[in-house]
């Protein structure tokens, strides 16, 4: 069984969900999931979970992304990328390219961004992009999120790239038309790459068409190489059933070497859960059997 996780470049024009099914298709298995969804035209890093690293998404999930950027002033579309319907267009729009440097600065720290209506954020259960589709009109709420920094910045005539460090839970389509709008004008996102994901970077990644089962045992990662938490190991067989069995621990005899905190669990080499000692107890938190 194949356990760890997968650096992944996906393509332009194909679903994260398709590269998910691929992985599944080549080892075998069902257990197979990615940890953030890139759009069909997004191209890049993609962490792909495979077996017991399905189980811990939730710790990269929060990690800080990096993306390439191109955007086209002058034009918006519904979707604020362009695949969607113009909806927008100012043709008296002319490039000022110390102006927009100094807009595109003013947007490193934290804002209230709006997500666009084409998102998969829920709203009463249904996802946006559903109602959105549909025609029906909702507004989404203002999430703050913080950008890192704003650099490589080329501006062409109407089209600008930039490199940008975000944190999770931003949406560069949306950033594009805020980009727009402090400049008095409008602008659409038409190119996204995602050149690292947390520890995941693009010169690291591998292509998905050169995918075999070969390549992927050979460039798995382990869980422990990617969950930034220190390692118990556990060499006690007693020690390791009750834990692995969710008992809660007490035992001076198992614990008191054992400093506060979060672990991954090891036992015979082998990553077997995650526990956290609290003041008089230890228990394990994630099981990953």
């Amino acid at each position: 069984m194949v356990n760890g996780l997968l650096n992944i470049y996906k393509p332009q024009n194909i679903s994260s969900n398709s590269v998910v099914i691929k992985v599944k298709k080549i080892l075998g298995i069902k257990k197979v999931g990615h940890t953030g969804t890139l759009d069909p035209l997004a191209c890049g890093v993609l962490p792909i979970c495979i077996g017991s690293a399905t189980k811990i998404s939730e710790y990269l999930l929060n990690k800080d992304k990096v993306y390439k950027v191109k955007l086209k002033f002058g034009v918006l579309t519904d979707t604020f990328d362009c695949e969607g319907k113009v909806i927008r267009e100012d043709k008296d729009f002319k490039s000022n390219e110390s102006e927009i440097i100094k807009v595109l600065q003013n947007f490193v720290g934290e804002y209230d961004q709006v997500p666009p209506n084409y998102s998969a954020l829920k709203i009463n259960g249904q996802r946006a992009y559903e109602l959105a589709r549909k025609g029906i009109e909702f507004s989404l709420k203002a999430r703050k999120i913080k950008i890192h920094y704003i650099n490589e910045i080329k501006i062409n005539g109407d089209e600008c790239s930039f490199r940008v460090k975000c944190s999770k839970g931003t949406y560069i389509r949306s950033l594009c038309r805020d980009i727009g709008e402090r400049l008095n004008t409008c602008a659409t996102m038409i190119f996204l790459e995602r050149v690292e994901s947390g520890m995941f970077k693009k010169e690291s990644s591998i292509m998905l068409d050169d995918l075999t089962i070969e390549k992927i045992k050979d460039n798995i990662i382990s869980i422990d190489k990617v969950i930034p938490i220190s390692k118990l190991e556990i060499h006690e067989e007693e020690f390791f059933k009750l834990l692995i069995n969710g008992v809660c621990i007490n035992n001076p005899r198992y614990i008191n070497n054992i400093d506060e905190g979060e672990y991954l669990i090891s036992y015979k080499d082998q990553i077997k859960g995650i526990c956290r000692r609290k003041s008089n107890f230890l228990k394990m938190t994630k099981n990953l059997n």
